[in-house]
């Protein structure tokens, strides 16, 4: 039997807690959803204007195909559904995705057209609470046709960053997998878990306390951190701490990163009880957690530049939209909520989709101006309501 070629999508730019209500987990072709649906066919191709004679072209020549444009985007599309407990996405040039089970530790593919197939099912993962098959991320250094992928993983003993390379012709093959860094603290709650490669590079790691608060502020742990590793694993040249994976600390559950057009680091980080936060992460900063939650206005710590309370959030995935604002995935708040960024500045949240799709944990650009989304619906055992899908958002 030939081997078939796994295609796996180039990197996007590209971006749940015990203690908080918020923040606990618990058809395959593209379908127009919810109140948005519509019926559009594809564009028609443009006939030829009437020929000039004397430039029309002979019998001999030979004709040269012309690319026909894309149907126009649909406001909202599923582009797959029946999932199970989505975490992990990333979506490539071509409109391809690659979307990761957190249970179940599966990782499928998605074509442009909306058809699902499997990768590989990733080994060694233990999934507990909010632990399990977490981000994933691909170099986009590897180029469109990269073989492996980075995945954060929960095992029985710790959180790891791997990198997988799925067998190309048997995806119920064990794949090959290669551990870049271990030892990340694990637990029920507050595991972290985003991977995103940064404008320099460099792989971006978000980790959570593991419910131990105090690990968030100790130099010495890898929870409650951002870090910053090589694509093996080792600690990135220009950290803070020359030989720490550490680029900052004090977070109790970071889960979404973005880079902006200027190269700065957003984050958004889940609550305890009272404040969910959206931060601008410079090297080396402190987040004040345990001490702080949202706004404390201590000058050791840096403060948010946006807090939603608890029930109106639990940010999970962090997006820089098309359009230069920050695009947040809100699981309790069940929405997606826009801030407009104007340089450092930010504007007032505006809350998208809300309820249209109950809670939605992940969020990422796409090509064509899109906004790609993962609900986050399976854990509440209603069969109505056990169907988590991948949405591609445009004119949003």
């Amino acid at each position: 039997m030939a081997a078939t070629r796994v295609w796996l999508p180039a990197a996007a730019l590209l971006v749940v807690a015990g203690c908080s209500p918020g923040d606990t987990d618990g058809a395959d072709q593209p379908a127009e959803v919810g109140q948005h649906d519509r019926t559009t066919a594809p564009e028609d191709v443009a006939t030829s204007p009437t020929e000039d004679p004397a430039t029309a072209p002979t019998e001999d020549a030979v004709a040269v195909p012309t690319e026909e444009p894309p149907p126009p985007l649909q406001p909202v599309t599923a582009m797959a559904s029946g999932l199970e407990v989505p975490w992990g996405l990333v979506v490539g040039e071509d409109g391809s995705a690659l979307v990761g089970e957190r249970d179940s530790a599966r990782v499928w593919r998605v074509s442009p057209a909306g058809e699902r197939e499997p990768v590989t099912t990733v080994p060694g993962v233990a999934a507990d609470g909010e632990g399990g098959l977490l981000g994933l991320a691909v170099d986009p250094g590897d180029g469109p046709g990269a073989e492996s992928f980075y995945a954060y993983a929960t095992t029985a003993g710790d959180n790891r960053v791997l990198r997988v390379t799925p067998d190309l012709v048997d995806p119920e093959a064990e794949p090959e997998v290669e551990t870049l860094l271990e030892g990340i603290p694990r637990a029920g709650n507050h595991n972290g878990g985003r991977l995103a490669f940064g404008p320099d590079g460099f792989l971006y790691v978000t980790t959570g306390d593991a419910s131990a608060g105090e690990l968030a502020q100790d130099p010495g742990s890898l929870g409650g951190k951002i870090l910053r590793i090589t694509p093996e694993g080792e600690p990135a040249p220009g950290n803070p701490e020359p030989g720490s994976p550490v680029w900052s600390l004090g977070h109790r559950n970071v889960q979404g990163l973005g880079w902006d057009a200027a190269g700065r680091l957003w984050a958004s980080e889940f609550g305890a009880n009272a404040w969910d936060e959206v931060n601008l992460i410079e090297p080396g900063s402190n987040y004040g957690w345990p001490i702080v939650e949202g706004t404390g206005g201590e000058p050791d710590f840096v403060d948010p530049v946006v807090t939603w309370p608890t029930s109106e959030a639990s940010p999970s995935g962090l997006a820089v939209g098309p359009d230069g604002d920050l695009y947040v995935a809100a699981l309790r708040g069940e929405s997606l909520w826009r801030v407009p960024l104007d340089g450092v500045h930010v504007g007032e949240p505006e809350r998208l989709l809300a309820g249209d799709y109950g809670r939605l944990r992940s969020v990422v650009t796409g090509p064509r101006e899109t906004l790609w989304v993962l609900t986050s619906n399976t854990f509440r055992g209603d069969p109505a309501e056990d169907d988590d899908r991948l949405l591609r958002l445009a004119d949003w």
